[in-house]
């Protein structure tokens, strides 16, 4: 499959977020200091769960604050997700379909749901 640029990547998340019934907001960054330092590209609201995703190109590592930010999700029981594909975004809502809202927290690395919230 050949590599998109990142933004693309996004919008394709964010429609396929829509299309499902949630509602996704893309989060940019600026120099300005805004906003906090690390929010993840895409928070979306879906089917009452919250989903901070970082996008990112294949094999990219996150930044320290990134991984910070995303485990501060995990632990106040969102998903946190690092994503680099449609395909990814995919296979994050079909578990999500299938899962049972009591259970505990996910962490969603490229693809692999871990238990514990460590990512690559």
């Amino acid at each position: 499959m050949a590599r998109q640029p990142e933004g693309r990547v996004v919008e394709k998340i964010k429609w396929l977020f829509r299309e499902e019934g949630g509602r996704p907001f893309k989060i940019v960054g600026s120099d300005e200091g805004f906003q906090e330092t690390g929010i993840p590209d895409l928070l979306v609201c879906w089917r009452g769960y919250f989903i901070g995703a970082e996008v990112k190109q294949p094999g990219a590592s996150l930044r320290p604050t990134q991984r910070v930010i995303l485990h501060e999700i995990h632990k106040a029981g969102g998903v946190a997700a690092v994503l680099e594909t449609v395909e990814q975004a995919e296979a994050l809502l079909s578990y999500l379909k299938d899962r049972r809202s009591s259970e505990a927290p996910i962490c969603y690395d490229r693809g692999t749901v871990r238990r514990r919230c460590e990512f690559k």
